[in-house]
């Protein structure tokens, strides 16, 4: 029997021992299922669909690291059902959305900002959805374990260059897995069909090619983001730096993936930033901006006033 002045002494290691696992967690994530086409199958499914999401993302320790609940990535996932193929398997589009404090201020700034579509997968009520880091579960818990591993690579390498290769290589051992009667029917783990899928977003940010885009993507953030507050003309100097190289990655690599999402992320804030600078970074911007999404070109001469 304990007694009471060891069970004192247990009770603040039992709150410290909680605490320190409710802190664990590396995301923050709410996911959202929406489903405008829905003709058969119970709504009350894909709010369960939701609900389990979303304890699966915030409760599962995906790396070793320690995260503070300040620390913990905010992420959203919108999951828009555009077919049911069966009464347990659905066609979605997945929106992924993840941002990331600034340094020193309020501000938050978008790591991915993107829309994987047609993804097929099976969802039983109530079955538990487990990680798919190292084995192949379902289809499900592979996608959504795929998008974790990249969104902590993503927020890694906006701390320090090449700490996020460990999460990336996860990511691309989730591609390896997938069997090929699963990558038939949902195409985003091939490299065939187009160039925008799964397997290219890893192919890109694991190139040798993409080293300088990967060095950009850290001096983006940290060396410029990062100060904006404390040194603000030096922060412009290597944000028009680290653009420049991307433009370099886009030239050796043109319509990459990689680029793209990072243009889908940032451009909204680039323009933001470069809109009050001086009159050559703003030219220089412009310049850059116009090459990588020259689909929307327009959109920057609010740049150049």
């Amino acid at each position: 029997m304990v007694r009471s002045k060891e069970l004192l002494f247990f009770i603040p290691l039992i709150i410290i021992f909680l605490a320190t696992n409710v802190c664990a967690q590396e995301l923050n994530a709410e996911v959202t299922v929406s489903t405008p086409k829905l003709q058969s199958t119970d709504p009350k499914v894909f709010t369960t669909l939701q609900q389990d999401l979303q304890e699966f993302l915030n409760n599962e320790e995906w790396t070793d690291d320690e995260y503070k609940e300040h620390e913990r990535i905010d992420v959203n996932f919108q999951i828009n059902i555009t077919d049911e193929l069966d009464n347990t398997t659905f066609k979605a589009d997945i929106a992924v959305k993840a941002i990331r404090p600034v340094y020193g201020s309020e501000y938050k700034t978008i790591l991915i900002n993107y829309v994987d579509r047609d993804i097929i997968f099976n969802y039983q009520e109530y079955a538990p959805i487990e990680n798919g880091t190292e084995n192949f579960r379902s289809n499900l818990s592979a996608v959504f374990s795929f998008y974790t591993h990249l969104i902590l690579g993503l927020d890694a390498e906006s701390f320090a260059s090449g700490s996020g290769d460990v999460e990336f290589q996860k990511a691309q051992t989730i591609i390896n897995q997938v069997p090929s009667q699963i990558s038939e029917l949902d195409k985003g783990w091939l490299s065939l069909s187009r160039k925008t899928t799964r397997y290219w977003i890893m192919e890109n940010l694991l190139n040798p090619r993409f080293t300088s885009y990967n060095e950009a993507w850290y001096n983006y953030h940290r060396k410029s983001l990062d100060i904006m507050y404390q040194n603000p003309s030096q922060a412009l100097v290597t944000m028009v730096d680290a653009l420049k190289e991307v433009d370099k990655t886009n030239t050796a690599y043109p319509n990459s993936i990689g680029v793209l999402m990072f243009v889908t992320a940032k451009s909204e804030e680039i323009i933001d930033i470069f809109k009050n600078a001086d009159r050559t970074q703003k030219n220089t911007v412009y310049d850059i901006m116009r090459k990588l999404d020259p689909s929307n070109s327009g959109k920057y001469n609010v740049i150049r006033g």
